[in-house]
């Protein structure tokens, strides 16, 4: 009854912390939002592209007791590699941001992983963190890169998202072909130039909002994992306490037969 009583204040308390820390980050998740957007309008969105290195990026927790948000990433991102790499020549790789993916991931894909990046949601997400994160994508070769995260959506709800981001290199070749861009004009004598910057920096835009969206649902799914364990502790508690009580009445019961005998004994 002891253990349970402490495992009951822990996930309390937990609960408690976890519902601080989405309240914070939801405020900028919605704020990265209005980051990324602009950048969807003018590059748009290409998952279906067809080219020939593909990099799926799982954006996974360093911490666990949070539901099953990493298993979903894992799911997809497994499921986004399959798909990408049907046909000859395709390349289809691994970078994975946080513990827990890296450690359902490994199983049964170590030979595709390409990097791994730790410790990230174990501090507050900032957009030079997620530049730094970017930076190591970039040494990595690949054409269209998908980062898998988990869109926060409300406390109870979060849905896994795929966001691809085009390479400098394949984002000037769509633009040759006849993008978007197309659509504005572009001022300036270096146009290879400002597509690279535009590329980099839509990779790092794209990456802190997935970072701080999987952040603030890692807090919701911690929240209510929580919340839950709560309600098992009180449950198993009181299952206890009910047995506890039974058994120290039939103690006491059986002793005051021991003494109502002997007294009936002695009496005779």
């Amino acid at each position: 009854m002891r253990s349970v009583q402490n495992i009951q204040k822990i996930t309390k308390a937990m609960k408690m912390v976890a519902a601080s820390k989405m309240r914070v980050a939801q405020a900028a998740t919605l704020e990265s939002r209005g980051l990324v957007r602009p950048l969807v309008r003018l590059l748009g969105d290409t998952p279906d592209a067809d080219v020939e290195r593909n990099l799926t990026v799982a954006v996974t927790t360093d911490k666990g007791l949070c539901g099953g948000i990493n298993s979903a990433v894992a799911k997809y991102s497994r499921a986004t590699v399959k798909a990408v790499a049907t046909g000859e020549g395709k390349i289809a790789e691994y970078v994975v941001v946080g513990e827990k993916g890296r450690s359902q991931l490994v199983r049964d894909s170590r030979d595709s992983i390409v990097a791994t990046v730790a410790d990230v949601g174990k501090v507050r997400v900032t957009f030079p963190q997620a530049a730094a994160v970017a930076d190591i994508l970039l040494k990595t070769e690949f054409d269209a890169a998908r980062l898998v995260f988990n869109r926060f959506v409300s406390a109870i709800s979060f849905k896994p998202t795929i966001a691809t981001v085009l390479s400098p290199a394949a984002l000037e070749r769509r633009a040759e072909a006849g993008g978007s861009l197309d659509s504005y004009e572009v001022e300036g004598p270096d146009r290879a130039e400002m597509l690279q910057d535009l590329a980099e920096f839509t990779l790092a835009a794209t990456l802190y909002n997935a970072l701080l969206e999987n952040g603030c649902s890692e807090n919701a799914a911690r929240m209510s994992a929580m919340e839950n364990s709560t309600k098992n502790a009180t449950e198993i508690l009181g299952q206890l306490t009910l047995t506890y009580n039974r058994s120290r009445q039939a103690s006491i019961t059986t002793e005051l037969i021991e003494i109502i005998s002997g007294a009936a004994a002695l009496e005779g």
